[in-house]
Order: C-alpha cells, then structure tokens, then sequence
C-alpha cells in the first residue's frame, strides 16, 4: 500500500521492494542508514566545494586560517598529477564524478522521504542537519591576503 500522507509505524518499505522493515531492529536499522546517508551527502558535498576552493597555486598552509582551511589547500600541483600526469584534467574529473555521487545520494534522501514514514522523515532531516553542522557551517573559507572565497549554501538534499 502505498501511503500519500505520513505514518509512523516500523513497517516500511524504503527504495526497494527488498527493503522492507517488519521488525523494530530492521526498522532502527533502517534510521540509522538514512541518518548516516544523510551525514554522507553534507561530507561529500562538503569535499567537493573544499576541492574546488583548492587551486594548483595553492598559498602555503600558513597563509590559511587553520580552522576553515580547505582539505586539499596543502597538495601542490605534483601532488594532482600523479605520475606525469595533468593536474588539470584530474580536478575536474573529480570534482564531477563526486558532484554525481551526491546528487545521487540526495535523489535517493529525497525517494526515501517520499515514503511518508515520520520516523524516516525525521531521521533523514536529523542526519542533514547534524551534517550540516559539522561538516557546511563555516560557510566561508578565509584566505589571507587573498581575500574571501564565498561557498554556495544549497540546503536542498536533492540537488
């Protein structure tokens, strides 16, 4: 039966026919997925603005406040090209291929949502949140003598 309203109950059905819960374990498992998927889209997302912030001129970890420094600020142009390789060809590649992860991974936050199961809902918003706080809430890379790098702020899990 498919629900057009929300519902609290441990019966579930989440993306897949195969995915059911009928037990409270099965269901708590369940949260705990969404929740934790939910903290992965704000990781990934946040990987990617800091990898696309990290240039192949990066300035010296020194010149960076430490607190909102982004991961990749200390790789330099050998570190991107490997063995021979072309730093600007991988960077984008990368930046794409994790782009597509997690408009997959929020499509996915967005479907399960759609189930209409409160406890799901309210998991879902919980682990966006909590990952927001943790891994989005600096918002601003300050860079010294550089200036300030803006980072978009999409609250949207779906895109």
């Amino acid at each position: 039966m498919m629900h057009m309203t929300f519902y609290w109950s441990k019966e579930v059905t989440l993306l897949f026919s195969t995915w059911t819960t009928t037990t409270t374990l099965s269901y708590s498992l369940s949260l705990l997925a969404c929740f934790l998927s939910s903290l992965l889209f704000h990781l990934l997302d946040s990987l990617r603005i800091r990898l696309s912030l990290s240039s192949s001129s990066s300035p010296s970890p020194s010149d960076v406040d430490p607190v909102t420094r982004p991961l990749l600020l200390g790789f330099s142009r050998k570190d991107w090209a490997g063995a021979g390789g072309n730093p600007s060809k991988w960077k984008p590649l990368v930046e794409s291929a994790l782009f597509g992860i997690n408009a997959g991974l929020g499509y996915m936050l967005m479907l399960a949502v759609m189930s209409f199961n409160g406890g799901v809902f309210l998991s879902v918003v919980a682990g966006l949140s909590i990952g927001y706080l943790f891994f989005r809430s600096g918002g601003v890379v300050v860079v010294r003598d550089r200036g300030a790098a803006a980072v978009e702020s999409n609250t949207c899990a779906c895109a």
